[in-house]
């Protein structure tokens, strides 16, 4: 048996897609989903509303009132108990869970890192998160831990090569390695070129990212990107999904219903 986790970039849908996504989101196998770029919207209260109701387990550290800012959300088929790291500096971009397995807790870190521009105001806010989130992660030479979600940073390697990241960006890539962190898809695909975003003039880039601590590596049996909400006509998103399977049974799934079977209707804004 595998313990499937899926990262899905929702690029805070409007209501009418993210009824869409629900359907699409529900019909998937993994009973973990990492789902980034949330907003205190119609549209991600709308999913976070259904799942809940469906009986899954609903982690959502909302963005601040009368902000634009973006965050992340874990919805889960398997009970989970919440998981506290240290993110002072927008803690709304982390949701983190512990999953109970045959083999221990599994321990699921949903990040949204911010994405910039030139701006110094931009450089220093996604610089100053991915600072903050190197020194709350703990450790990943011990436990098992499945750190995923959309970085916004590409691999130092990465193919094509940019000249608009910064070493500081790719110097949190690589901190996850020398704090003992695997990316999952490397592990699996050494030499693959695989992206998750493709801008306007069709450059490619991997920004959405697994990574696995190091006890959890011998247990990553499966990690691939999953193209289609992307690149179908009914373009869900517009990043591609990725998916990481783990050779891990858990011990306490929830009796939840179909969240997309209901007449689906708007919720009221918290």
């Amino acid at each position: 048996m595998t313990l499937d986790v899926l990262t899905f970039n929702l690029n805070n849908p409007s209501l009418s897609r993210a009824e869409r996504q629900l359907r699409y989101l529900a019909s998937r196998p993994e009973p973990v989903l990492v789902l980034t770029e949330t907003a205190r919207s119609a549209g991600c209260e709308f999913l976070a509303e259904r799942f809940e109701r469906a009986g899954y387990s609903v982690t959502f550290p909302r963005p601040p009132h009368g902000t634009r800012e973006r965050g992340v959300m874990i919805v889960s088929r398997l009970a989970t108990s919440p998981l506290r790291l240290p993110v002072n500096y927008l803690p709304h971009r982390v949701a983190a869970v512990t999953v109970e397995t045959t083999t221990g807790p599994l321990e699921v870190v949903g990040v949204y890192v911010p994405s910039r521009d030139q701006t110094e105001a931009k450089v220093t806010r996604k610089r100053t998160f991915l600072e903050g989130l190197a020194a709350a992660l703990p450790t990943g030479k011990a436990g098992h831990r499945l750190v995923l979600g959309d970085f916004n940073i590409l691999e130092p390697n990465h193919v094509p090569k940019y000249r608009t990241f910064q070493a500081w960006e790719y110097g949190f890539y690589t901190g996850l390695a020398a704090a003992g962190y695997a990316d999952a898809f490397r592990l699996l695909a050494p030499d693959a070129l695989e992206y998750s975003w493709v801008g306007r003039t069709g450059d490619g880039y991997r920004y959405d990212h697994a990574h696995a601590s190091g006890p959890l590596t011998r247990h990553v049996t499966g990690c691939r990107y999953v193209h289609e909400p992307r690149t179908d006509e009914d373009r869900l998103t517009d990043h591609s999904a990725l998916t990481v399977a783990l050779a891990l049974t858990a011990t306490a799934p929830l009796d939840v219903t179909d969240p997309a079977a209901a007449e689906l209707t708007a919720p009221a804004l918290f």
